[in-house]
């Protein structure tokens, strides 16, 4: 179960928090930070399908997901240590102005399951800061 952070405790760098200014001003693009806990002590993998978007509740639009920061992409895995876990940063296309509420879907096939996120409710910054 995915956790909505509204002052989140990772550290992102400057050079990546620039870039995503860029893309949510110029670009009216859709940032989520995501923080993934692997508490116990064994590694553990993870990775990000191209086939993951963002559906607004009030139309049928959905949103790609167009850039990706610290994950990689299916068909490849990535050490998420055991005791640390991992950040990560996705960037979708833009949501339409009349989005209040979206969901975060990825559409896969791993065994462990798929990244997902309902009822996400719209900010005026379109940055949002998820912890699984």
């Amino acid at each position: 179960m995915a956790t909505i952070i509204t002052k989140p405790d990772i550290e992102i760098s400057a050079e990546v928090k620039e870039l995503i200014k860029h893309h949510t001003e110029e670009m009216g693009q859709v940032v989520i930070h995501f923080t993934v806990d692997n508490p116990g002590g064994h590694d553990s993998f993870i990775r990000i399908w191209p086939t993951t978007f963002l559906y607004d509740h009030h139309s049928s639009h959905r949103s790609e997901l167009v850039h990706i920061e610290n994950i990689v992409y299916y068909p490849n895995w990535q050490l998420c240590p055991g005791g640390k876990g991992a950040q990560f940063t996705l960037v979708f296309s833009g949501l339409p102005k009349s989005c209040t509420t979206f969901d975060f879907i990825e559409h896969c096939t791993n065994q462990g399951g798929a990244f997902e996120v309902h009822d996400i409710a719209r900010n005026n910054s379109d940055v949002y800061y998820l912890k699984m």
